[in-house]
């Protein structure tokens, strides 16, 4: 869908791979506006993510919702979903300016981000069916999910197997965990805006993936690629500030969950960048069978 067939002023966002976000600038007064064109779309995933953004505001900073418009098929128009425009930096362009006092500093705050989802409970795993936040309920069962990836992995046997035996480890562990929160599923620095000076969070993007799930996921997200030692360590702190325990079962049950995830983008690498370091990442795991593999 072209821009004219939007409407005029809209300018595609850097970051994503999606091509459906825009920043809409009217008459000075800009708002982003997030288009729900793909036919993946859950038909009503503007609805859902605008009950997101109520949901967690006040505890997380998100963008405000400035309209929701449902899809007009007899038109050709998708369902759109405009929020504020937050200034500020992203947060992966930022870590690599940092000093180890400020990566621990950034790192913290990013971690109590996900501590405070992670104690948002829902009784059942699954993803979001509309408004109300109705859960469509999954299993979450890693050696299952690494057999239904297998094929389109395209491993040697030896390496399948080897990872076969990393997830089932790995599930053994994430079944000490009873309990099913909110999970943004994608919380890494470059869905996180802050300020560049005082590192504060200004907004919590993109919550396309958000699901009930592993009160662990969102912290495995934060520690994927960025394993700078203070910035793990202030992610582990802010998270165990939140929610309780110790920094290196935070730490494990992270990596186990962070599982699902790589599977899943590893299973298609070749479409971008971001999936192709996550099958790199995958395979070094699996060859040294160990989930704390970079």
């Amino acid at each position: 869908m072209s821009f004219g067939e939007l409407g005029g002023g809209l300018q595609p966002l850097d970051g994503g791979w999606s091509g459906e976000t825009f920043l809409a600038d009217a008459g000075g007064d800009r708002s982003v506006v997030r288009v729900f064109a793909n036919p993946r779309h859950h038909p009503q995933a503007a609805e859902i993510q605008e009950a997101l953004h109520r949901l967690v505001r006040g505890l997380v900073a998100v963008p405000a919702v400035l309209e929701v418009r449902r899809a007009d098929p007899a038109a050709g128009m998708p369902a759109l979903l405009v929020t504020e425009f937050v200034e500020g930096a992203r947060a992966d362009q930022v870590l690599s300016t940092l000093d180890e006092t400020s990566l621990a500093d950034l790192g913290r705050r990013l971690g109590q981000i996900a501590g405070t989802l992670a104690g948002m409970p829902f009784l059942t795993a699954g993803t979001f069916v509309d408004g109300d936040l109705r859960v469509d309920p999954f299993a979450l069962d890693l050696p299952e999910w690494v057999e239904s990836h297998a094929e389109r992995l395209d491993w040697s046997t030896a390496d399948l197997d080897a990872l076969r035996d990393v997830a089932a480890s790995a599930q053994d562990l994430l079944y000490t965990v009873t309990r099913v929160s909110l999970v943004h599923s994608d919380l890494n620095p470059k869905n996180i805006v802050v300020d560049p000076h005082s590192l504060q969070v200004r907004a919590v993007l993109d919550w396309e993936f958000t699901h009930a799930g592993s009160p662990f996921t969102d912290l495995g997200n934060l520690l994927r690629f960025d394993r700078d030692a203070a910035y793990v360590a202030g992610v582990l702190e802010g998270y165990v500030a939140q929610r309780g325990g110790s920094a290196r079962a935070a730490l494990d049950l992270a990596r186990a969950a962070d599982l699902f995830a790589l599977v899943e983008l590893a299973a298609r690498r070749t479409a971008n960048p971001v999936a192709a370091r996550a099958h790199d990442l995958l395979h070094t795991i699996a060859r040294r069978e160990d989930i704390h593999a970079d």
